[in-house]
């Protein structure tokens, strides 16, 4: 079931599948709205109930006009969903809010599943000198050179044109503009994951950037139980590139905390 959800000062698109059970709450990349994960869906819905919504800005959600935070929508829209435990399945921009929502509540999520993810307080993962050039972009307003930026970084397992992914992205350009200046980064996580003991899994994309490659190789050492899966076919879009091997990571780790 679609819905508008009232989060504070503004709104987000969310879909509710429905069902028993510890749901799934899946948490997109900041390259692609909630619609990257139909390639998975219909696999994840198969006897599970999976909630997902899309972030300020993209998708279907508004463009927020005051300041928020990613973890306190993630709180806003389990409290009105009444979910009592889920499970998070986050990738890149989702994955950092998963993990900052688990930090907020740990007794409240029940597993996490990470799919290539970024995270706050890890040193050295934002690239300056790729802010700038992006920033250069924008301000000549060259979207195809935004696009065929984005798909050379984070699209790179993809075989041209990759419309699959060239729709996602494209879409998802506009709210890296509309969410500066409103959205605030959650405190440093990556010195605290030791402290989230729920069952986890982390897929990390061989063809991602280096960048976050090391950082994936780090957070799965320091949480305290992680399962690490390399993908060799993998950027840094898991549910075009590989699936199957995402719905099996999350169909584990539900098991094992259901």
């Amino acid at each position: 079931m679609e819905t508008m959800v009232r989060v504070e000062g503004g709104e987000v698109w969310a879909d509710d599948t429905g069902g028993e059970g510890v749901p799934l709450v899946l948490l997109h990349p900041g390259v692609a709205d909630s619609r990257v994960w139909e390639p998975v869906l219909p696999a994840l819905a198969e006897g599970r109930r999976v909630i997902r919504y899309d972030a300020r800005g993209f998708g279907r959600s508004p463009a927020p006009t005051v300041s928020y935070t990613a973890a306190g929508d993630l709180k806003t829209v389990l409290d009105h969903f009444g979910v009592g435990r889920a499970v998070l399945v986050g990738t890149s921009m989702g994955g950092a809010t998963a993990v900052s929502g688990a930090l907020n509540e740990p007794g409240r999520i029940a597993g996490l599943v990470l799919l290539v993810p970024g995270i706050t307080g890890y040193p050295d993962l934002e690239d300056k000198e790729l802010t700038g050039r992006i920033a250069e972009l924008a301000q000549a307003g060259d979207m195809d050179g935004l696009l065929a930026l984005s798909l050379r970084l984070w699209a790179a397992a993809g075989t041209p044109p990759d419309t699959e992914a060239a729709t996602l992205i494209r879409a998802a350009i506009p709210a890296w503009f509309t969410t500066y200046g409103h959205v605030a980064e959650d405190p440093p996580a990556f010195p605290r994951l030791g402290e989230l003991s729920m069952p986890s899994a982390l897929l990390l994309g061989e063809q991602d950037q280096l960048r976050t490659i090391r950082c994936n190789e780090e957070m799965a050492q320091a949480l305290p139980d992680c399962r690490l899966v390399r993908s060799a076919d993998c950027d840094h879009l898991p549910t075009l590139r590989v699936p199957g091997v995402v719905a099996e990571m999350v169909g584990e780790v539900w098991a094992r905390a259901s």
